[in-house]
């Protein structure tokens, strides 16, 4: 009876035991579910619904540009160009050889090499660079009934240029008073005026400018044009004052000869003394000096 006793005594004695450990276990819990470890929520994380991609209710703000970028559209305005001068491509200086008068003039070759400078009648011709007046010619002899190619230019004066070059103007109404054989001219100085003498009788009025070498009278068909003189009166005009046709011209005498033979509108017209019409009248024009006007060459 005591043996039983004891039995359930021991076994009351666990069973408190048993007792008190499962209220500290469930206190301990209770505990850990209120406040959590340290640092570690007591709760667990929810996730927020997903409704989407949220709307954009803000203004968003159009970006301006900037300065580099408005540098880069609108480029600053820059300074006046600074005018530099066309280069000196030889020691002489050329003028134009029809001043103060709208013109223009043919750019291609027709029948000979030169050109022919429209403008109003009465311009001024004038001496396109310093030189001597070689030839000059006060009369006009040409007759449609011959054509003479010595008298084509009609009325005319050539001068000498300091480069070595020789120019002519035809066609002219009249030579300027003092203009004669030997007499120096300036560039730019006059020496005619723009008209419809020689063959251009029945054209308007022009002047007839060539450039060649010196020889004799008798050599006329050279004295009419041997070089091209567009490009020169271009430059002369609008470009480089300073291109000359030195260099051209005297390659092409030391191909040709200073008296090569005529190849071009050489021969005049044969017609009989039945058929010879009666020549024009003509004023008697007048030299500088008073004498009668011939063709005239310098010494």
């Amino acid at each position: 009876m005591e043996t039983v006793t004891r039995v359930e005594i021991m076994r009351s004695g666990h069973l408190v035991r048993w007792a008190a450990m499962a209220g500290a276990l469930l206190l301990t819990g209770a505990c850990t579910q209120a406040t959590g470890l340290a640092g570690v929520s007591a709760q667990s994380p929810s996730t927020a619904p997903a409704t989407g991609t949220p709307a954009v209710t803000a203004t968003i703000p159009t970006p301006s540009p900037s300065a580099e970028h408005q540098a880069a559209e609108q480029p600053p305005e820059g300074e006046d160009p600074v005018k530099v001068p066309p280069p000196k491509l030889s020691k002489y200086t050329y003028t134009f050889p029809v001043k103060g008068c709208k013109t223009t003039y043919q750019r291609r070759l027709l029948v000979l090499p030169k050109t022919t400078i429209w403008a109003g009648e009465g311009c001024a011709f004038v001496a396109p660079i310093g030189g001597v007046v070689d030839e000059v010619n006060v009369q006009n002899k040409w007759r449609p009934s011959t054509d003479a190619g010595a008298d084509r230019e009609g009325r005319f004066v050539t001068i000498i240029g300091d480069d070595g070059v020789r120019y002519l103007g035809g066609h002219l109404d009249s030579v300027a008073d003092g203009v004669k054989p030997g007499v120096r001219v300036k560039a730019g100085q006059l020496l005619g005026r723009v008209g419809r003498s020689g063959n251009a009788r029945d054209t308007g009025p022009n002047l007839y400018f060539a450039i060649s070498w010196k020889t004799g009278p008798s050599l006329w068909w050279v004295r009419r044009g041997m070089v091209e003189p567009w490009d020169y009166l271009d430059a002369w005009q609008s470009g480089n004052r300073t291109l000359s046709p030195r260099e051209e011209t005297l390659a092409l005498r030391g191909k040709l000869g200073e008296t090569p033979r005529c190849t071009v509108q050489c021969s005049s017209k044969k017609v009989s003394n039945d058929d010879r019409p009666e020549p024009e009248p003509q004023p008697e024009p007048q030299t500088g000096d008073g004498s009668p006007g011939v063709v005239t060459t310098g010494p």
